[in-house]
């Protein structure tokens, strides 16, 4: 089976990749969803976080706050890292659980886990191949303004805290370029694919 990551900075087009590749038959997995389930109620996640933040980062119900949480990391590098520490090996436990549970009932099949910060936090080299999705950056900022209904301000201070896009693209195997659109972008993800498929 081969092992694929794919990963891309905010509003590129990574969720329309991802849906494309499902379609060609690949097994796609959001490490997003992952994140979220690593720290849901009566997980040790959630107790960690707890642990490290205080329960103020708790909504009435029991489940985290995502919001206030972000608030505390977002502004403080060592808090943010601290968090990471916690969530990012519940998540690639829970990745690589999910690769076997592929593995087992697809041998032959690929298997796809998209992460924003996959370069960052050096997860991609457990990856055979890595796929860069990327847009033009007038055309990332436009999307995030659109999807997030962000100031200006807020969705540029928002891409600059990540790595920029041009040394995302240096990792890759393959890129996807989104910038001219859904059909666009299909095209390419079917050349990816088989590309993949023979490898």
């Amino acid at each position: 089976m081969l092992r694929v990551g794919l990963t891309g900075s905010i509003a590129v087009g990574k969720s329309h990749v991802c849906e494309v590749f499902r379609e060609l038959g690949c097994h796609v997995l959001d490490a997003d969803q992952t994140a979220r389930e690593v720290v849901k109620p009566g997980t040790k996640g959630l107790s960690r976080i707890v642990e490290a933040f205080g329960n103020g980062v708790l909504q009435a119900s029991g489940e985290l706050d995502r919001k206030k949480l972000g608030a505390i990391v977002f502004a403080d590098n060592d808090k943010r890292e601290r968090l990471n520490a916690i969530v990012h090996p519940l998540v690639i436990e829970a990745q690589d659980e999910w690769i076997r549970g592929v593995e087992d009932r697809d041998p032959n099949g690929i298997a796809i886990i998209d992460a924003a910060l996959m370069i960052e936090s050096g997860g991609y080299k457990r990856f055979e191949k890595l796929i860069v999705v990327w847009c033009e950056p007038d055309i990332q900022l436009q999307r995030l303004i659109k999807r997030d209904g962000l100031s200006k301000e807020d969705a540029v201070a928002r891409i600059r805290a990540q790595m920029p896009q041009e040394e995302k693209k240096r990792f890759a195997d393959h890129l996807i370029d989104t910038s001219a659109g859904f059909d666009d972008t299909r095209e390419q993800v079917k050349m990816v694919f088989a590309e993949l498929k023979g490898a």
